[in-house]
């Protein structure tokens, strides 16, 4: 099928022809409910079962997490046995972490708006809180190796179809196979303008000066490593188009979370707008 074909192919038809479990959700507010309801599942399945569980966890989406606390509260449902792996986050222009305080610190955002809603007696010991770094690229790699690996990566997608800050490399100067990004581990990197805009578009009004410059990420290594991948979807027109090129691209680094068609156990959720045929009206 051509790639004009299937920009235009109803919602509808997404979910027969994808070659992995794709789920479509009325809404965004449905979306953000249905994260919050498989992170919590999988939270108290293993606590039933008395393991520990380890999952990568995005900012991007990132409405889920206040429900999340919501039923972890009600329901007492303790973290103890759970660690935490931030995806990534900002950096400064010269590749420093922001302060943890700060708007752009995603760190901080996920104790803002998770960790520091859920009752003190109920929170993660902080050493299972761990967010890359570039003060020690390699501690995300050793923590996810001492604790027997990943469970679930959860995850959102780019417009250009990074998953974390695994943007597209760009660089006439510099090429890197499928392979060689398969492999990729937690780095620093700038960010692409696209990601720039984006994050401006949604987060600072457009204001592009507004957007750290750079960022530290865990690598497709982490992300691809674990037994799970989840990934939810919204945004609207903005993801339209990378929805399709997920489900109908071969894996390619032109748009990044297309890796992720190799991996065994992949389930995508999307809202119904962010559906839509990007090409319908033409």
């Amino acid at each position: 099928m051509e790639r004009s074909e299937w920009l235009r192919l109803p919602a509808e038809e997404l979910v027969a022809r994808a070659p992995f479990p794709l789920r479509i959700v009325p809404s965004a507010e449905a979306l953000y409910d249905d994260f919050a309801g498989a992170m919590h599942d999988e939270i108290a399945a293993a606590a039933g079962a008395g393991t520990e569980l380890s999952v990568i966890v995005p900012l991007g989406p990132r409405n889920h997490f206040p429900r999340l606390a919501e039923r972890i509260n009600a329901e007492r449902l303790s973290l103890g046995h759970v660690t935490f792996f931030g995806m990534d986050n900002w950096l400064d222009w010269q590749g420093r972490l922001l302060p943890l305080d700060g708007p752009s610190n995603l760190e901080g955002l996920f104790h803002r708006i998770f960790l520091d809603l859920v009752e003190p007696e109920l929170r993660p010991d902080p050493s299972n809180v761990i967010f890359p770094s570039p003060d020690d690229l390699g501690r995300p790699a050793r923590e996810i190796e001492r604790r027997g690996g990943v469970a679930t990566t959860y995850g959102g997608i780019g417009f250009e179809g990074h998953i974390a800050f695994n943007d597209p490399p760009s660089s006439r100067l510099t090429r890197v196979s499928l392979e060689e990004f398969r492999a990729s581990d937690t780095r620093v990197l700038s960010l692409a303008p696209g990601t720039i805009i984006s994050t401006a578009h949604r987060s600072f009004g457009g204001d592009v000066l507004s957007v750290p410059p750079m960022a530290v990420t865990l690598g497709m290594r982490q992300l691809l490593g674990a037994s799970r991948i989840r990934l939810y979807l919204e945004g609207g027109p903005w993801k339209q188009t990378i929805l399709r090129e997920l489900v109908f691209s071969e894996p390619s680094v032109d748009y990044p979370v297309t890796l992720v068609r190799d991996h065994p156990d992949v389930v995508v959720v999307v809202d119904a707008e962010s559906a839509q045929p990007p090409l319908a009206a033409l």
